[in-house]
């Protein structure tokens, strides 16, 4: 993740989802010893922000971390999560947006990225993934 970040900057709420029983274990395992780019981040002091009221706990985190540190970009898949932060001014991707980035500068194979990605709890539609893959083949013609 270096090689497209310098650090990544985690809520402990994030933290806590990621550790929680029914999240796969390689999303456990990964997460009980984070790589040295992941900062685990203590919540700050809680804003009141009517705006985050409706978000869940990691979402909320997230939002005000990013507020608190002056975030350029947020890594988020919640939709309800990603409307609110960018009202509020922030770039945000995805999950697909950074295998997107990071098989673009060839970090990885994003057919086999996708395919390990199909084995965690992420859920989008099958088209969205389909459309990537496809857009990345064009692009290499059809070698990934």
């Amino acid at each position: 993740m270096t090689a497209l970040f310098e650090k990544v900057f985690v809520p402990e709420a994030v933290r806590d989802e990621l550790r929680h029983a029914e999240a796969p274990d390689a999303i456990r395992q990964w997460i009980a010893a984070p790589p040295p780019w992941i900062e685990i981040v203590a919540p700050g002091q809680e804003t009141n922000d009517p705006t985050l009221d409706r978000l869940d706990d990691g979402e909320r985190a997230a939002i005000q971390l990013a507020v608190r540190i002056g975030a350029e970009l947020i890594l988020m898949d919640d939709r309800d999560g990603v409307a609110v932060a960018r009202r509020k001014g922030f770039a945000v991707t995805g999950t697909l947006g950074i295998l997107d980035l990071a098989a673009s500068r060839d970090l990885v194979r994003l057919d086999q990225a996708l395919e390990r990605l199909k084995a965690t709890s992420f859920r989008c539609r099958p088209e969205i993934m389909d459309a990537l893959l496809a857009k990345h083949l064009a692009e290499r013609g059809g070698d990934r």
